[in-house]
């Protein structure tokens, strides 16, 4: 069993993570400081499928991929609008450039950012679903967001395309129990149901306090697990997970989805967007190996930013290569609700 691999089990727990030496200057612990530098390969789900583990999905898909986007602006900075600016100006394409100063004179109905209709129009081509985390926190330490009551119409959009809306956690958040819960009640209130998904803004993340704060505030699932400096496997696994504290020495009641790949990450690894593209290939392929769940996360911004192009196309590059897979594309809370089917998740052991 896992827990007799003292090795595979420290990875698993992260238990590196509970005492860091160093942080950096979000608090958070980076993939730079980590003793695990093997985060192309999920060492731990490899020994759980080679003793036994077997998952199922719909229609018969070898594997999941969770498609996410953190909504972090929703009317572009005054910093976006000066780089797209800017990068117009060079390449002399000055028709990219009008959404992001027009909206100001139109109206804010008319942000370039407000993009969820053409960022799900895209998934649908390729039969996918994905999940909108949207800030409903008061403070944060760079600027103003967003008031979450201003799009309620936008959210019931996202939820009438069959595709989830959950909470993007501030800041300061992720270290507290009451900001988890007014920033849950505060999105509920707003879309008219109940959410379960959380992800925290610039990944902040403590461990085990912040699973455990998120078990207590009713979150079913979350997606914070992933490195802002790095892509792949933080804690060796390509499958969900209920994450263990060894403080208390008891599993936590949530189901974490590691996040694998984030745009920022990969573009800061990849210097270009063909090696982007190859190093997503090479960790689609390896999760598909051993039938996991990649999550992808691509914020917003990118769809209407003309700096980051790229970023775009290469969306939609993964999401038809993972389609020519036969992947079953999908949200956050679709993966939870199968996993936590115990009929489609086996465990053998050898």
């Amino acid at each position: 069993m896992l827990d007799q691999n003292s090795e595979l089990w420290d990875i698993f727990t992260i238990k590196e993570e509970y005492s860091p030496a160093k942080l950096d200057k979000h608090q958070r612990f980076n993939y730079a400081n980590s003793k695990n530098k093997n985060a192309f390969e999920p060492v731990v789900s490899e020994f759980l499928v080679s003793d036994g583990l077997k998952v199922e999905y719909p229609d018969n898909k070898r594997f999941a991929v969770c498609l996410t986007h953190d909504i972090d602006d929703i009317y572009p900075p005054s910093s976006h609008i000066l780089s797209s600016f800017l990068y117009c100006l060079k390449t002399l394409d000055y028709n990219s450039f009008k959404p992001q100063i027009a909206w100001k004179i139109k109206g804010k109905e008319h942000s370039p950012y407000l993009n969820f209709s053409e960022i799900m129009d895209i998934e649908k081509k390729y039969g996918a679903r994905s999940s909108f985390y949207f800030i409903t926190a008061k403070e944060d330490p760079v600027r103003f967001r967003y008031d979450i009551e201003e799009i309620g119409h936008e959210l019931g959009n996202i939820l009438d395309n069959g595709c989830e809306v959950g909470v993007h956690g501030g800041y300061y958040t992720y270290n507290s129990p009451e900001s988890m819960k007014e920033e849950k009640a505060r999105l509920e209130s707003t879309l008219g149901k109940k959410v379960i998904g959380y992800r925290n803004h610039y990944l902040r993340f403590k461990a085990p306090d912040t699973w455990e704060l998120l078990a207590k505030a009713g979150f079913k699932y979350d997606s914070t697990l992933g490195y802002d400096d790095m892509i792949g496997f933080r804690n060796g696994m390509c499958h969900p997970f209920k994450p263990y504290n060894l403080d208390k020495n008891e599993a936590i009641d949530i189901l974490e989805l590691p996040l694998v790949i984030m745009d920022g990450a990969l573009f800061s690894y990849a210097k270009s967007l063909d090696e982007a593209f190859e190093y997503s290939k090479r960790l689609i392929d390896t999760v598909e190996k051993y039938n996991g769940v990649i999550t992808l996360l691509w914020h917003n911004g990118p769809f209407s930013w003309p700096i980051r192009k790229n970023w775009k196309l290469l969306y939609e590059k993964i999401l038809k290569y993972c389609y020519d897979k036969n992947a079953w594309m999908t949200s956050g809370e679709e993966i939870y609700n199968w996993w936590t089917n115990e009929s489609k998740v086996q465990f053998y052991p050898s």
